[in-house]
């Protein structure tokens, strides 16, 4: 086969899709996943730099004792280690990790759970609410300035108006 001939049936090769792969079924619905993930990322990172910067608190650190601040005494009150994970989308041992430092610094308190002495409960302690009473502004800002930021991509835009949709008015 001559070499034009050659580098021609390779370049067609390379462009047309392997037999076992089939073409993107949905090549926008990947780029909306990918905007979407920019969305979060750009946002985390934004709240994690005010958050770190003023109050020596982690985005993470933040939603747990954010999730942690709003049990109650009743039944149901309380959740276990693996509740908290799920609310904050981290692993069991990842959450318990964050939960052994925040109660180090005295943001929090364990205690068994007085129905099932398997089970450990986590408390926010004084001091861990008067800091997430003190970061709440902080965090809200920055969500407010990641937001108008973001809206300025014409890419994040639209799921910058999802967002804010789903915000109760104020």
């Amino acid at each position: 086969m001559p070499q034009q001939t050659r580098e021609k049936q390779e370049t067609q090769d390379m462009a047309a899709p392997a037999p076992d792969c089939p073409p993107a079924a949905a090549p926008a619905l990947a780029q909306s996943w990918c905007a979407l993930s920019a969305l979060h990322g750009r946002i985390e990172a934004h709240i994690e730099r005010a958050l770190q910067a003023q109050h020596d608190l982690s985005v993470r650190e933040f939603s747990v004792l954010n999730v942690l601040s709003e049990q109650h005494d009743g039944p149901g009150g309380h959740l276990r280690m693996h509740q908290v994970a799920e609310s904050v989308v981290l692993s069991q041992s990842a959450t318990t990790r964050l939960v052994t430092r925040l109660e180090e610094r005295g943001l929090l308190s364990r205690f068994l759970c007085p129905d099932d002495r398997r089970g450990i409960y986590t408390n926010v302690t004084s001091d861990g609410l008067a800091l997430l009473v003190e970061a709440r502004p902080t965090h809200d800002g920055a969500l407010r300035e990641a937001l108008q930021d973001a809206a300025q991509r014409p890419e994040l835009a639209p799921l910058v108006t999802a967002v804010e949709s789903l915000a109760p008015s104020e």
